[in-house]
């Protein structure tokens, strides 16, 4: 338990009105700026790279020192300047939190749930001061069984109780988010580290016990390849933080804990102990996904991230290397736990194949611009995405399975993208760390170093890969890379089938189109993004019918097609193209023996 010290930032959190979705907040700054304190809060939270304004949510906000008032003058959107006082300076503020989602903060009768970066204003000039904060229980009977869950280390507090926290600085503050309320609760040890699985909202005949034991696997996995010998996790405790609702998806990972947002029907059910449906196996895709996130981008960072600057942009060119190698390890960690099997694994690979060779963006933006513009394109897509970008989560996860095969292949099954991702936590993530506690400067990583390290571990001269594959755009050669390890590609499409080149999702009981793809018929013949789709060739179109009425033309058919654009009817002759969604698969062969023993040194993370 942490002790607190002397002119240490405080925050008092109080669940004020949480029928009004509003939380109050108390900062004392002990020691303010003897020519007027600056106070702001961030614009951005790290791991979700668009610019949200948080301080939008901030209602009503006030200072005071000595019993006086104490003027605010508003410098931006998101600072204040506090005018010259006397300490201590008292900020009382009311945030709005009504954002269900990971990134942000919500608050009801339900449960309560922030993220710091929403909540805590920043104290220019004190950052590396320690920050405490004491979190109250809303008032009333009908929140007395509340409770909190956080990785903040506990102050005056007991663990899972409301009272006061404490962390190192600011930066460490706001990386650890708070979930109250009526929670189902988990333990388990990985290598020794505690581990919490806390689950909020209504979920019927939850199996807890199944998904700790399903999450100690993964999480015993990933630190053993980190760690090897060691078998040492970067923080003394970790916690899954699940927000569980009628439909949702997400996570955002922190340095010792992760938010998530889930869908209640793809957690484990005690009704159904065996089953691993596709909701299940997500969600623990998911989970490996964001824990991975503690070693790479939580501690091995991007040069651009060491520090932050929460105010505005930070452009890096290696998003495609922590989110979309940690895309690739997340559910090679699912088959190495031994939660799935190869074929389970094979499909979720093809997925993500088929994904990238579905847009025509892959030619047009490379992975490095593809995470440089992440602020302005990837993270706020439009109708035209597909047309226009390239993800570096998907294509940068099919970039990682090349390196592997290719490094594996080059050296014979000596090394392999795993000696890759050790090296870069032992020189950029490591040293500078010990049980959670920062041990040096971090500095991050750059570009050019990036590829030197690959280059250094592997033996191999792999400009030409960068060159091509990272910042250009070819397809990547899977097929041939897969080959020297019994596997091979398979194309699964109707040969044949028409094809309107357009997505449609639900509108009411029509089919409203949702993206135009590049040279497809819709394209060709002037269908939009928006348009309300009605009748083919004078047959009414709805939500689940117009594959079966397509089924009933040739590839070269001319049909007519009607749609609202707005207000305003439009007609479109549109002739009828070979079908071009993507359908590859990956087949595993029976010999030769060599490739099989290949293959399975590849996918269990072993010398061949």
């Amino acid at each position: 338990m942490k002790v607190e010290k002397k002119n240490a930032v405080s925050y008092r959190i109080i669940p004020s009105d949480p029928a009004a979705h509003l939380f109050s907040v108390v900062l004392t700054v002990p020691a303010p700026d003897v020519s007027g304190q600056v106070l702001s809060l961030p614009a951005w939270i790290p791991g979700s790279y668009m610019l949200r304004e948080f301080a939008r949510n901030i209602v009503q906000i006030r200072a005071e020192a000595g019993g006086k008032k104490v003027a605010l003058r508003k410098l931006d959107k998101h600072s204040w300047q506090a005018a010259v006082c006397n300490g201590p300076l008292t900020v009382q503020y009311e945030v709005y939190a009504w954002d269900q989602s990971v990134r942000a903060a919500h608050l009801d009768q339900t449960h309560g749930f922030f993220n710091g970066s929403s909540m805590f204003l920043r104290v220019a000039g004190q950052e590396d001061a320690q920050h405490v904060v004491e979190i109250r229980r809303p008032d009333g009977d009908a929140y007395q069984d509340w409770r909190v869950a956080t990785s903040l280390p506990e102050l005056g507090a007991q663990r899972y109780g409301f009272g006061s926290y404490a962390a190192d600085d600011y930066d460490a503050l706001i990386d650890h988010p708070v979930e109250m309320g009526n929670f189902a609760l988990a333990s388990f040890k990985a290598h020794g580290v505690p581990h919490d699985i806390v689950v909020s909202g209504q979920v019927p005949n939850l199996d807890l016990a199944r998904l700790a034991a399903d999450l100690k696997k993964i999480c015993a996995a990933q630190i053993a390849l980190f760690e090897p010998e060691r078998r040492r996790a970067p923080m003394q405790r970790y916690v899954f933080l699940t927000m569980a609702v009628g439909d949702g998806y997400g996570g955002l990972e922190h340095r010792a804990s992760t938010a998530l947002i889930c869908a209640r029907a793809d957690l484990p059910s005690t009704a159904a102990p065996q089953e691993m449906s596709d909701g299940y196996r997500a969600f623990l895709g998911l989970c490996s996904h964001e824990y991975f996130h503690t070693w790479n981008v939580k501690r091995i960072k991007p040069a651009a991230f060491a520090p932050y600057d929460l105010q505005v942009e930070n452009y890096t060119s290696l998003l495609w290397l922590f989110e979309g190698f940690t895309s690739y390890y997340d559910d090679l960690m699912l088959l190495r736990s031994g939660l799935i099997d190869q074929a389970a694994y094979f499909k979720l690979v093809a997925k993500t194949l088929n994904s990238v060779l579905r847009g025509s963006g892959r030619s047009k933006q490379s992975v490095a611009e593809s995470s440089f513009d992440a602020w302005t394109k990837y993270y706020r897509q439009d109708e035209n995405a597909p047309n226009a970008i390239v993800s570096y989560y998907t294509k940068g996860a099919l970039i990682a399975l090349a390196l592997d095969l290719t490094i594996r292949a080059e050296t014979r099954g000596k090394t392999s993208l795993d000696d890759v991702m050790r090296a870069l936590w032992q020189r950029y993530g490591r040293d500078f760390y010990a049980h959670g506690k920062q041990a040096g400067k971090l500095t991050g990583i750059s570009e050019q170093e990036a590829e030197a390290l690959f280059d250094e571990v592997s033996g191999l001269k792999l400009k030409r890969f960068f060159d091509r594959y990272v910042r250009g755009t070819e397809d990547l050669p899977l097929e041939k890379l897969l080959a020297p390890f019994g596997v091979y590609l398979a194309d699964g499409r109707q040969k044949g089938k028409p094809d309107l080149g357009l997505r449609g999702v639900r509108n009411g009981s029509f089919c409203k189109v949702a993206n135009v793809h590049e040279g497809g018929a819709a394209h060709q013949g002037g269908v939009s993004a928006g348009d309300l789709l009605l009748a083919l060739d004078g047959l009414r179109v709805t939500a689940t019918n117009l594959d079966a009425l397509l089924a009933r033309y040739r590839v070269g058919d001319a049909v007519a097609l009607h749609a609202y654009r707005g207000d305003v009817l439009m007609a479109f002759e549109l002739t009828l193209a070979s079908d071009s969604v993507p359908q590859w698969s990956l087949q595993a062969e029976a010999k030769p023996q060599a490739s099989v023993r290949k293959r399975a040194a590849w996918l269990q993370g072993t010398a061949d």
